[in-house]
């Protein structure tokens, strides 16, 4: 690859939560019928390119997860369905995001879209590792990063941030 396109193209809906450190985007290479393969390949060039430590997927599926090993890219994978118990996935995801923050990592988060459920666990990471004190402070700064209102789905999940914390102590 040469030109401007060696070095990718930036994922959909690419959103920095924490600066230079922690993003959210949709699915690399778009989702359901917009997913497209050339397009899902210049997205983790540049992600790969932009000095990611690591891919964090929360899709049902595995889809993606053998392009972004094809690409020398490391990922993990914290299934999130949508009628999955949060209580099952969260606590895990939280601690791997705190871990990797930890270390110095940049991370990417991705689910099939950048919507409500995407935002409320960001919301609720930042709420559970005390980087906020409170759900409605969580919400608003999510608001204002995606430029766009988080529904009941996203709220829900960002109740549920203090009872997971006091359950991880």
């Amino acid at each position: 690859m040469r030109g401007k396109w060696a070095a990718g193209i930036p994922p959909r809906n690419f959103a920095w939560v924490i600066k230079d450190r922690l993003a959210i985007s949709e699915r690399p290479g778009g989702y359901a019928r917009n997913h497209r393969r050339v397009r899902r390949q210049e997205e983790i060039i540049w992600i790969r390119e932009q000095g990611f430590a690591r891919i964090i997927s929360l899709l049902a599926s595995t889809h993606n997860l053998h392009a972004y090993d094809e690409l020398g890219v490391p990922w993990a994978h914290f299934p999130f369905p949508p009628h999955a118990d949060p209580a099952g996935v969260l606590p895990e995801l939280y601690g791997h995001l705190q871990q990797g923050l930890a270390a110095g990592e940049v991370l990417l988060v991705h689910q099939e879209e950048l919507g409500d459920r995407l935002m409320g666990v960001m919301a609720g990471y930042l709420l559970w590792a005390g980087m906020l004190e409170s759900g409605p402070q969580a919400i608003t700064i999510l608001e204002r990063i995606c430029s766009r209102q988080m529904g009941p789905a996203g709220r829900e999940l960002v109740a549920l941030a203090p009872e997971l914390q006091s359950q991880s102590r």
